[in-house]
């Protein structure tokens, strides 16, 4: 470690680099320490010095996938958590040796033999796990580890998003099937903690990459009308604020605009859920007016806003979103209306301040900048202690955490109350028996019955805005099985789970007595026959086979299926399989190919011919499609579109068994489809006018069509048998420029098992 203790290292000397990556290095560190030398004590000018040293020295021979020098990547990193985030020198210290245990040959004794125990806490929570191979999913046990720092120091989470914000900003150099992996990964966990930290910006563009990498072509098609509305844009937003602008000067309130458009996730999300084209999104912009004006004023302000605006444009009351009365779970405030603006077009205007906007902004970074500031400043603590508890209790496995986490990072919330008045905020969806759980632990376990609004209703009843809700309780209550179909959140489905495994556990104590009983009978050793039976009854854990002695599932005196020789339980002759000699056993069947499947796919550059394979049912790929390989465990290989609703899960989770795979040819297969289509019912004409143009003039094969009018509106379901994405999306154009359709969409069947 002598580099150390020199004052500098000779660049030449450490990095196997050009001079002119030499000096851009150096010109990337020193822009960083510029910015962050005002907030440096001098024992963080120490250690960031040392950090850079150490991060130089470590990756001097590694670059990253575009070429460049590792090195940059942690010093942007970095540069991401101090200024897009709002973390301090610690923090930035450690993004830059965020790799250095993990990719070099530094440990973490190196860390912290050079400095502070808080720097080596943070340095290994960001080092990746070693040798998870016998695990059911090793991304999920980095997750975990990753996740379960939150309640030691949040900054590790922070830099993990940092790091891979940047990932995904370079990730155009990656292999195809390595983006999907990591896009997957990026909106499988890390999309819905940067909402629940209010990192709303980060969120967006971690949406909107996920987006580029998975529906390529779509994210081109929207960027493009968003481009070409530009000009028109501009020039109405000018109109917009005129007179709001003019009222604030006379009134000398200080302001400032900001025009945000609507993300291109957010576009598409919209395009699909509400059936509607981009010409018919009406909040394609909004409007953020920011007030300069002193903590204590800033909800009058907020609302005097409100009503200066109002008072130039109608409002719509039903989409007034009051953020400032009672700010959302993740500390986000603001103000939200929509307004009729000029030549009747519908905006958005988000009123705030500027204290709001920084939390808004930078989340919980800025939020504790202010902690103290106000009495509901805890809105960050609560959420860390329901991390805490979810930490505390027990699961089968990482993936049984990560789900039970992902519950605790929901986007859309509720607000209800205790008879006393007390609000709690729970996630959409949420029911009755969830809210117990919430008020404790022990007031779920005990739950009897549930009044919400003073009207008894089912514990598995979903709460409403506003609702007041009380639980009886009663002492011998115990959950079932049939409560975790009742719950949503994590943190009522790990206390049910967790209740009933103790409650098996008790059971299963008196299975394990009765057992040890009937060994000793049998006058063989407990501990060593208990894994032999356990084995034979198909369990995985001894406490397993317990329970199931308890209630019967096993009987004692299944038992007499074996014999004792020598101390050891073996089954009886009898009972015992017979083994076949090696020539007489039956070769596997093996299903024959036919040509029609050679070389139309790829699967890691190979003929996927070598698979048993399929399309998968959820997804329906058709030639031309983006598409990858999932090796599941008993039903071989699927081909899923990277697209599908299934697929964010599949390589979030099981990455390892995710292979790349393409087509090898656009033709040569037909392809069945399903679309949604929808449209004006003018009462004749509308199924000739449809099925002309599929049959007779695009010459492509319908399978099924059903159509149903009501109130002249029409919803039309129809297959179609193509030969690739070429044709699909001929067919898909053709039908959207027919007279009276307004959507054609194409579906999936997501609902379908994997």
């Amino acid at each position: 470690m002598k580099y150390l203790e020199e004052d500098s290292v000779h660049m030449a000397e450490v990095l196997q680099i050009s001079e002119k990556e030499k000096k851009e290095i150096r010109n990337a560190y020193n822009r960083l320490y510029r910015k962050i030398k005002p907030k440096l004590t001098e024992e963080d000018k120490i250690f960031i010095s040392r950090a850079f040293k150490m991060a130089n020295h470590g990756h001097r021979f590694q670059r990253r996938k575009s070429g460049e020098p590792y090195i940059l990547h942690p010093i942007e990193v970095a540069r991401i958590a101090f200024e897009e985030i709002g973390l301090g020198p610690t923090a930035v210290i450690c993004a830059i040796l965020h790799d250095v245990v993990e990719d070099t040959e530094y440990t973490l004794e190196d860390i912290k033999e050079n400095f502070n125990p808080k720097i080596t806490t943070i340095v290994d929570g960001l080092t990746k796990l070693d040798g998870l191979y016998n695990v059911e999913s090793p991304q999920a046990e980095n997750f975990k580890k990753v996740l379960s720092t939150l309640v030691e120091d949040v900054r590790v989470v922070l830099i993990k998003m940092c790091d891979r914000l940047h990932n995904l900003r370079t990730i155009d150099h990656m292999p195809v099937h390595k983006k999907l992996k990591i896009a997957a990964e990026t909106n499988y966990i890390y999309t819905p903690l940067a909402h629940r930290l209010g990192l709303y910006k980060i969120k967006t563009e971690y949406q909107d990459i996920y987006l580029k990498i998975t529906e390529p072509e779509w994210y081109g098609e929207i960027q493009e009308k968003i481009e070409k509305t530009e000009s028109d844009r501009s020039s109405y937003i000018k109109e917009f604020i005129r007179p709001i602008r003019k009222k604030l000067k006379e009134e000398e309130i200080d302001f400032r605009f900001a025009a945000r458009i609507k993300a291109i996730s957010s576009i598409s999300n919209k395009i699909k859920t509400k059936k509607v084209p981009f010409e018919e999104i009406y909040d394609l912009f909004a409007m953020r007016i920011i007030l300069d004006v002193p903590l204590d004023k800033e909800k009058s302000a907020c609302w005097q806003l409100y009503s200066i605006i109002t008072d130039y444009y109608t409002p719509i009351p039903e989409r007034l979103k009051d953020w400032v009365t009672t700010p959302k779970g993740n500390g986000y405030e603001s103000l939200h209306t929509t307004v009729i603006g000029p030549n009747g077009r519908f905006v958005e205007v988000q009123i705030r301040t500027e204290r709001m906007d920084e939390i808004a902004e930078r989340g919980f970074a800025a939020h504790w900048k202010y902690k103290g500031v106000k009495e509901d400043n805890s809105v960050y603590d609560r959420w860390l202690d329901s991390i805490r508890e979810l930490m505390d209790t027990q699961h089968n496995n990482a993936l049984e955490f990560l789900n039970d986490f992902k519950s605790n990072l929901f986007s859309e919330e509720i607000y209800v109350f205790t008879p006393k008045g007390d609000m709690r905020i729970l996630p959409k969806g949420a029911t009755a028996l969830d809210f117990a759980f919430e008020i404790h632990s022990q007031v779920g376990y005990t739950c009897t019955a549930i009044k919400v609004n003073n009207k008894l209703v089912p514990m598995g009843y979903k709460l409403q805005n506003g609702d007041q809700v009380s639980v009886t309780t009663q002492k011998n209550q115990k959950p079932n099985e049939n409560w975790l179909k009742m719950v949503v959140t994590g943190k009522a489905r790990s206390k049910i789970r967790s209740a009933m495994k103790e409650e098996q556990r008790k059971q299963g104590e008196l299975g394990k007595e009765a057992l040890q009983r009937k060994l000793k009978n049998m006058k063989v050793d407990f501990e060593d026959n208990v894994e032999t039976l356990v084995k034979h009854f198909g369990f995985k854990h001894r406490p397993d086979l317990y329970y199931a002695l308890a209630t019967d599932a096993v009987r004692i005196s299944d038992l007499k299926a074996f014999e004792v020789e020598q101390g050891k339980l073996v089954l009886k002759k009898t009972e015992k399989e017979i083994e076949l000699p090696a020539a007489e056993v039956a070769p596997a069947k093996t299903t024959k190919k036919t040509d029609k499947n050679k070389s139309k796919i790829l699967v890691n550059g190979e003929p996927a011919d070598q698979y048993e394979f399929i399309m998968a049912p959820c997804c329906n790929p058709v030639a031309g499609d983006d598409i990858f390989g999932y090796l599941t465990a008993t039903k071989g290989l699927k081909i899923h579109r990277t697209n599908c609703a299934n697929a964010t899960h599949l390589m979030a989770n099981y990455g390892y068994r995710v292979l790349k795979a393409e087509w090898a040819s656009r033709v040569g297969t037909n392809f069945v489809v399903d679309l949604l289509i929808t449209g004006v019912d003018s009462g004749v004409g509308v199924i000739q006018t449809l099925t002309d143009e599929i049959s007779n003039k695009l010459k492509i094969n319908i399978r099924s069509f059903s159509i149903s009018g009501d109130e002249g509106y029409f919803e039309g379901r129809m297959s179609l048998v193509v030969l690739n994405k070429d044709q699909l999306n001929l067919a898909l154009t053709a039908i959207s420029k027919l007279k009276g359709v307004s959507t054609v969409t194409r579906l999936d069947r997501s609902s379908q098992s994997n």
